[in-house]
């Protein structure tokens, strides 16, 4: 290549030929930015000379294409793309696909929203509305609409792709069943329980007979039914499932590893809200123990282990056990996470509920009024955690007997209750306040 520019000059073909070669002998070394200089040279230059029409301009731009999609730079792929194939070819179809998953994992779900939709309708129009690939669209379109809290939206678009699942691939096909899965994660978001939990029992029982009751897939699908009995307040059934969870996957994985510590906590939470809180406090001691061996003592996960375990602390009137733990949590969140973080603000509020268990009405007044007014200005007036911050801060004044200021904060929180016309929206007052703020 070096002899061929110094010869015929850096935009003669034969240049160029060389340049392409060992652009692609870059992309075989995985060299993705020597690859890529190489190319936008000989693609301009080609350009220039042999019109962008060309076979071997054309080429060129598709060699280019390739190296953005290895490197992740999906818009740039895409652009590409569709000036070389049009707007409607599969393969321009998959890069505009690639750019929404990047949108989608930087929580950019406005403009991952737009792609999709746009997406979707043209895998309709091309692929027809029960392909393989215009489903796939729907259920990614449908996870944007979730994680944007568009509840309705992704329930209508779950439930035509489970529908057509079910037509064209059966039951019981894994394909099926995973659409099944993220209808019932839907209506659980929704509250819609009942309907949750009749998936939830399908899709458990499919996979039991197709996987077996140890397979990771059947073992994850009883985990969520848990979770759904749960919230219906069916600590039995839910005691049940998580104790079979656990021990297999104790068995399968090991005591230590990630999933089994995720269905001790989640048992550990069954058995606070029964009441068997030494049961709980056993499960969370191991659990807090083995997070920070395995994870260091400033992993978030151990935060929320050791804060799990304050609260059970709280419960049994371990406040002074309680608050060592919180005060831990508090100071590591603040460090790793930053004072306005919402765990951070989390922390801090329930050392704040602690600290007005024992009495410490100063210190917990210190830290509501850091926390709601942090909240104020970071979710809003009426978001819910800014009305069970205020909520908590008028108990403490009430408590105080300064009533006037309560009775202030109460009335802002009726209207902003009433603006939002969310009767879920859950304050705690006085006489919940052992009730820590953990959802």
């Amino acid at each position: 290549m070096d002899k061929r520019q110094q010869l015929l000059g850096s935009a003669h073909a034969d240049t160029l030929t060389s340049m392409g070669h060992l652009a692609l002998t870059y992309q075989n070394q995985g060299k993705w930015a020597e690859a890529e200089k190489l190319e936008v040279e000989v693609m301009e230059k080609r350009q220039q000379l042999l019109g962008p029409a060309h076979p071997e301009t054309l080429i060129t731009m598709g060699h280019l294409a390739e190296t953005y999609w290895n490197q992740g730079k999906w818009a740039e792929a895409e652009k590409l793309e569709f000036e070389l194939l049009g707007p409607a070819h599969p393969d321009t179809l998959t890069s505009t696909g690639n750019l929404t998953l990047t949108y989608r994992n930087q929580g950019k779900w406005t403009e991952a929203e737009k792609l999709q939709v746009e997406l979707l309708d043209k895998r309709q129009q091309l692929l027809g509305p029960a392909h393989p690939d215009t489903l796939t669209s729907m259920g990614y379109l449908a996870s944007t609409y979730m994680n944007q809290g568009k509840w309705a939206e992704a329930e209508r678009l779950q439930i035509e792709v489970m529908e057509k699942r079910q037509q064209l691939l059966g039951p019981a096909h894994p394909e099926t069943l995973k659409s099944m899965g993220h209808l019932a994660l839907t209506y659980w978001n929704q509250g819609k329980w009942t309907e949750a939990e009749k998936l939830q029992v399908e899709v458990m029982e499919e996979r039991q007979q197709l996987l077996g009751p140890a397979h990771p897939d059947t073992l994850t699908s009883m985990g969520h039914l848990a979770l759904t009995y749960m919230n219906q307040g069916k600590w039995t059934e839910a005691e049940q499932l998580q104790i079979e969870v656990m021990e297999k996957r104790q068995q399968l994985l090991g005591p230590a590893h990630p999933d089994s510590l995720t269905c001790m906590g989640n048992l550990a939470l069954t058995y606070q809200n029964q009441g068997k809180l030494t049961e709980a406090e056993k499960l969370q001691v191991e659990i807090m123990e083995k997070t920070q061996q395995l994870l260091g003592p400033a992993h978030p996960y151990t935060s929320t282990s050791m804060g799990n375990l304050a609260l059970t602390y709280s419960n049994q009137g371990k406040w002074t056990k309680a608050e060592k733990l919180q005060v831990e949590v508090m100071e590591r969140t603040q460090q790793v996470l930053g004072p306005a973080h919402p765990e951070t603000l989390r922390s801090m509020g329930n050392l704040a509920l602690t600290y007005w268990n024992q009495g410490k009405l100063t210190e917990a007044e210190k830290l509501e009024v850091k926390v709601m007014e942090k909240r104020l200005l970071l979710l809003g007036p009426t978001h819910p955690d800014t009305l069970i911050s205020m909520g908590n801060l008028a108990g403490t004044y009430q408590t105080q007997g300064r009533l006037t200021e309560a009775e202030i904060l109460l009335v802002q929180v009726a209207s902003k209750r009433r603006e939002k016309q969310d009767d879920n929206t859950r304050i705690i007052m006085p006489f919940e306040r052992n009730k820590n703020e953990t959802n």
